[in-house]
């Protein structure tokens, strides 16, 4: 089993993977730090550090932060940038930024000359507790959602909780519902640890150093499980379906986590309207989970303005477009009666769409 190493500010452990284990390291100042060790690399980063990247002396190529950046017509301007800058096969890649950069950088690293090594700096909160580690790259084409991409894990993940200070409320919002959901849907115990924390908007950086550590350790056990997404994996797929959704149906005024915060109350709201009751000792969690979402999605400053004139049947026409549903059923990873999340096929019947839209209805008018 590889070294998990936890102190007060600091955490180190592997990831396994089928191209070779890679090392995870989060540690305040690592950014500064990498850069300086880096000069041979090219950097692909978020516009946002172009001019901090290119003072350490590294050549970039700068990717805005909106979901147009990781689509399929745009790779190929990626791809000419990498060989204009004469990156070959023994260049390292270094990925600077959240989950856009990441898509991009990693989609990039599998595909150029057969396969690039690349590092990967995390800038937002959802990317350092989510999606940093997996190896999944998700690119767009058209009107379809993450549809095609890769398996290609970094080499190494450094993780700087300094950087969570520049987040805007928003992105810790985003970062947080993301964490919620790995630690829930891993199990009690994990989520337990979670909220122990006391995650909040305005957390300290040894607060933000555990809540990075805990969904990532959770994280963990899903990747070495389930690497390429088959069955225990899946499971992180709580509250995508819904969210994928109402991303496109804002046309992505709202961001990836906070949509997936509003699509897990989606999945509870669809169980209750199916008859699912969530009360009981045992389905605590459940609650707990539910409520902890809700306040952070509560102080969203501007969730209103960007949920307003969102209809129904649009989020529904991109909810039955999801890639993961089969021609027969739908998918959706919900919550059972022990309070546990399963992944279920329900029936593409009247039966299960109309309480489907009665429950992202109900959610709307929540806080839009």
């Amino acid at each position: 089993m590889p070294l998990i190493l936890v102190l007060a500010m600091y955490a180190s452990f592997e990831v396994a993977s089928s191209s070779g284990a890679y090392g995870v390291e989060i540690e305040a100042g690592a950014f500064k730090k990498t850069l300086t060790a880096s000069k041979d690399a090219v950097a692909m980063c978020d516009e946002r550090f172009v001019s901090s990247i290119q003072k350490a002396g590294l050549k970039t190529i700068a990717i805005p932060a909106e979901e147009a950046a990781k689509s399929l017509d745009a790779i190929p301007t990626y791809i000419i940038n990498l060989r204009k800058l004469g990156a070959n096969r023994r260049t390292p890649l270094l990925a600077v930024g959240g989950g856009i950069v990441q898509d991009v950088a990693a989609f990039c690293a599998a595909i150029y000359m057969r396969g690039l090594s690349w590092t990967y700096i995390p800038t937002t909160l959802l990317g350092m507790a989510d999606s940093c580690i997996g190896g999944k790259s998700s690119i767009n084409v058209g009107e379809y959602k993450n549809i095609v991409g890769t398996f290609l894990p970094p080499q190494k993940i450094l993780i700087d909780p300094d950087l969570a200070a520049t987040l805007s409320p928003e992105q810790i919002i985003a970062g947080l519902c993301e964490a919620a959901k790995i630690c829930f849907c891993r199990g009690p115990k994990e989520f337990q640890a979670y909220m122990k924390i006391a995650p909040t908007l305005t957390m300290d950086e040894r607060a933000i150093t555990e809540i990075i550590t805990t969904s990532l350790l959770a994280k963990k056990w899903f990747i070495e499980t389930d690497e390429y997404d088959r069955k225990e994996r899946l499971l992180l797929n709580f509250g995508h379906t819904f969210g994928h959704a109402l991303e496109g149906a804002t046309h992505f005024r709202v961001s990836h986590g906070i949509a997936v915060g509003l699509g897990m109350l989606c999945a509870l709201a669809f169980g209750r309207r199916l008859g699912r009751s969530y009360e009981g000792a045992l389905l605590q969690s459940v609650r707990d989970m539910e409520s902890h979402i809700d306040k952070l999605l509560q102080q969203h400053p501007t969730l209103p303005k960007q949920l307003a004139g969102v209809e129904v049947s649009e989020v529904l026409d991109r909810f039955a477009a999801d890639k993961k549903h089969t021609s027969d059923h739908f998918s959706i990873v919900m919550v059972n009666a022990s309070g546990a999340a399963v992944l279920e096929n329900l029936s593409k019947t009247d039966a299960t769409r109309a309480p489907l839209g009665d429950a992202i209805a109900d959610v709307l008018k929540c806080y839009a």
